[in-house]
């Protein structure tokens, strides 16, 4: 579990940086953050990358900030609070390759880094026989006793 505990954490760390230096390029400069054409919001519900800033530095940067402060701390909910930032970076990246219309290389690597986060944090859960995880394994067990 120590090295699920380090992944997860680094991991955390290393995605919560990023968003925050990306979230705060955004939010400091929302037509033209980090040289990325206002063009490229076309399709989406935004006119500048001040909003998506904004979500991404507090949602996806300081979430995942929070969740590797969580590990260091050994926080008894660290594996709930990794699942729900792995989903969130998930998610974010489906819905702006969506709104994108555009997959590119970093899309991939952080989609394949979330699905990573969520992956360990269900690991933690199931260590730890937190829910939902105690209800299958309940489950499993009253299904057992009457075979």
């Amino acid at each position: 579990m120590k090295v699920v505990n380090r992944l997860l954490f680094a991991l955390h760390l290393f995605v919560g940086i990023g968003a925050l230096a990306g979230g705060l390029a955004a939010i400091t400069n929302p037509q033209n953050p980090l040289g990325i054409p206002i063009e490229v919001l076309k399709n989406s519900p935004f006119t500048s990358y001040l909003i998506p800033g904004i979500i991404l530095f507090t949602i996806i940067g300081l979430g995942n900030i929070f969740s590797a402060f969580m590990f260091h701390l050994r926080s008894r909910f660290q594996g709930y609070i990794s699942s729900v930032f792995s989903w969130a970076l998930v998610i974010w990246i489906v819905v702006q390759c969506i709104m994108m219309q555009d997959i590119a290389l970093l899309h991939v690597i952080f989609f394949i880094i979330g699905l990573i986060q969520a992956v360990l944090s269900t690991i933690i859960l199931c260590n730890q026989h937190l829910f939902p995880v105690n209800l299958i394994l309940n489950l499993y067990k009253e299904i057992r006793k009457e075979m």
